[in-house]
């Protein structure tokens, strides 16, 4: 399999003004490349692992051995995260599916009260991390965070994710993490979004 940097569909500014064009820029190029960088230089020689994508080898990672595991849970989650995150942003006004909406409602009662879920769970992660929305195993939406680039598969399966390390939104928010996060909704996909749930299911 080729692990390469995935092409955004959309520009670097693109998602202006909610988010700014070199802290995309720079997130992509250097972050998100870095990340695929350390994870091919940790499974060099292993044939086998690489030729699987990111995200089954971190779904499996009794498969990878426990001298470099440590290593690839970082750069593979940094990875895979990543590219899920990317995946998920657009400057276009999107509408989820019906089945989504209808889901989000019956979970959390309305998608402004989802939305606060989120939001403190993005608000709160100590430190670095992400926070996600996740179709769990009884196929249930479910809100969590995650520190650093733990993947959170052990809870289920990531629809959407917001990347909450400052990297991420510094250079235009400093500080101001609630507000990077109230503007993240601006900019989502619901329909990749609607498309990962309808896969997850």
């Amino acid at each position: 399999m080729k692990h390469t940097l995935p092409e955004l569909t959309y520009k670097y500014n693109a998602l202006e003004p909610y988010i700014d064009a070199l802290t995309m820029e720079i997130h992509h190029t250097r972050h998100h490349q870095a990340y695929i960088n350390n994870y091919l230089n940790a499974l060099e020689g292993m044939n086998d692992l690489l030729e699987k994508d990111v995200e089954e080898v971190l779904r499996n990672l009794d498969m990878v051995p426990e001298r470099i595991k440590q290593t690839v849970i970082n750069n593979g989650g940094g990875y895979f995260n990543h590219r899920l995150f990317f995946d998920i942003l657009t400057p276009l006004k999107t509408e989820m599916s019906q089945d989504l909406k209808q889901a989000i409602e019956e979970k959390f009662d309305s998608f402004e009260k989802f939305k606060e879920v989120f939001n403190k769970a993005a608000t709160t992660r100590f430190g670095s991390g992400w926070a996600w929305l996740l179709v769990d195993e009884n196929k249930k939406l479910k809100v969590v965070s995650s520190a650093n680039q733990d993947t959170p598969f052990a809870q289920g399966t990531p629809i959407l994710g917001l990347d909450v390390w400052e990297h991420a939104y510094y250079l235009k928010y400093q500080n101001k993490r609630p507000d990077y996060i109230n503007n993240f909704w601006n900019v989502v996909d619901w329909e990749k979004v609607s498309r990962n749930f309808l896969s997850a299911k």
